[in-house]
């Protein structure tokens, strides 16, 4: 059985859809930018403070399902600029444990919502 998560700790959908879907024992988050949870503004600074209020959103959302950033199985990430790639490793690698990365794929794109620099999805255990 399906069951939405909605958490106030990560931007609410600005669109039709929920911040993350739990089936089974999995959780399936939604791309997360990087918008401030309280003001729905997008976070100041580049791509690295962008990867990194990204990845909190992952992580808020994760939290609010009863899964974690040690529970996720894949991300996908979604850069506005592959030059960046190397600065969103940078970040990225912060919020993981070595030896357990979870897989991962990395995608290019030519916009995203808000025009921000980053989008990141995640799938977890529980």
């Amino acid at each position: 059985m399906r069951k939405v998560v909605s958490t106030k700790n990560a931007p609410a959908a600005i669109g039709p859809y929920s911040q993350a879907n739990i089936f089974g024992n999995l959780v399936f988050t939604s791309g997360q930018v990087p918008l401030i949870p309280e003001t729905g503004v997008v976070v100041s600074g580049g791509i690295e403070e962008q990867t990194q209020q990204s990845l909190n959103n992952v992580k808020a959302v994760l939290e609010e399902a009863g899964s974690s950033m040690e529970k996720v199985l894949k991300t996908t990430v979604f850069i506005k600029d592959m030059n960046d790639f190397a600065k969103v490793n940078g970040i990225y690698a912060k919020f993981f444990t070595e030896g357990s990365f979870p897989s991962r794929s990395a995608v290019e794109v030519a916009r995203l919502p808000k025009d921000v620099l980053v989008e990141i999805e995640a799938i977890a255990y529980i």
